[in-house]
């Protein structure tokens, strides 16, 4: 009886904050429909700082899967899990400088589920058949797109970053109270993500593709040295590196090397230069390259991998991608890649011959 009791006052003691909750979400300008089925943690009655906040529904469209897989067609949500991303956006300004917009969780399904069922048909697999090289771009009705790497939703250390959110909370600090602006449409979420331009609002389509760029492939070279490597802001070259400048930093990461077909390659770390920092001397760091840019990594042997512009550039988990340089004349050599964001080892690419850099 006293348990149902202390259950029964605490009940009251929540029914007005819960009641206030509901009235300045109702008189938010966004008008959203609040989600009725998650209870706020008013009371911090958890550990749980994503928890606290009213969460509201955000207005949905059809989603569309086209493309290199076998079986297109328009997203059954109904089976899918919804997963819990927490996310601080901030956005460019004109002046290149950023505006923070607002920190939320945000609830949605993951890429990596909405994509899972969805079978590889790449139109380069008789040439080139990892899938290493493909990518999705999502676009809304707007007209707006970005690309995201196959890697970016299958290969990372933490799965399921990526989602189509469908409600949001916002995460309100206990002393200044601040009340962030909702979205009032479902949005693609990247949580990895430090400016956060590739969040756009209610994307109808992802359309998956292999990089259609043709290279010799010859797997049997021996040994697999480049002397140099070239890059390209399309088909331009902007740089030939045969050495890494003087100047730049060099950093060491700790790594268990593991692949998905051979597993355990070592536990050795890698010494190299974030590529980052080679890369934005030559490319800016503007809406257009962090939403649509594609960096591809290719071998001397023709093995090729596909990152996004800003899957290397724009991290906010510190998991970078390096620019490694061997030993002179060590297979593999002069450089080869080693990303620490990834899960496996395949996009390490060894013998770096060339870096595209495209954003269309």
């Amino acid at each position: 009886m006293k348990h149902l009791l202390a259950l029964s006052l605490f009940g009251l003691i929540l029914q007005p904050v819960y009641a206030q909750n509901m009235k300045t979400a109702m008189n938010d300008p966004e008008n959203l429909m609040i989600n009725t089925s998650v209870t706020p943690d008013q009371a911090d009655r958890n550990n749980n700082f994503y928890d606290n906040e009213v969460t509201y529904i955000l207005p949905s469209v059809p989603l569309e899967i086209a493309g290199e897989v076998e079986n297109p067609g328009m997203v059954d949500f109904s089976k899918l899990k919804k997963r819990p991303v927490i996310v601080k956006e901030t956005l460019l300004k004109e002046d290149g400088s950023n505006a923070f917009t607002g920190a939320y969780r945000y609830d949605g399904y993951s890429l990596f589920d909405i994509l899972n069922d969805r079978i590889l048909k790449k139109n380069n697999k008789t040439v080139f058949p990892p899938i290493i090289d493909t990518y999705v771009e999502i676009e809304n009705a707007k007209g707006e797109k970005v690309v995201l790497s196959w890697g970016e939703i299958y290969y990372p250390n933490y799965l399921h970053n990526i989602i189509i959110a469908t409600d949001v909370m916002r995460i309100v600090p206990s002393k200044s109270k601040d009340l962030w602006p909702l979205p009032s449409e479902s949005k693609l979420v990247i949580a990895g993500d430090l400016i956060t331009e590739r969040n756009i609002s209610s994307p109808v389509k992802i359309t998956v593709k292999s990089y259609p760029r043709s290279f010799l492939i010859n797997r049997e070279m021996k040994p697999l040295v480049s002397a140099e490597v070239i890059v390209h802001n399309h088909s331009n070259v902007v740089e030939k590196l045969t050495a890494l400048p003087g100047n730049i930093q060099m950093e060491t990461l700790h790594t268990i090397f593991y692949g998905k077909g051979r597993g355990i390659h070592s536990t050795q770390p890698f010494t190299g230069a974030y590529l980052k920092e080679l890369l934005k001397q030559q490319f800016p760091f503007d809406k257009d390259y962090l939403k649509q840019g594609k960096v591809i990594i290719v071998g001397k042997d023709g093995y090729r991998v596909v990152f996004t512009f800003s899957e290397i550039m724009n991290r906010n988990d510190q998991q970078e991608i390096l620019l490694v340089p061997c030993q002179e004349g060590e297979d593999g050599g002069k450089f080869r890649i080693f990303p620490s964001c990834d899960y496996f080892s395949d996009r390490a690419v060894k013998a770096v011959a060339d870096i595209f850099v495209e954003n269309d």
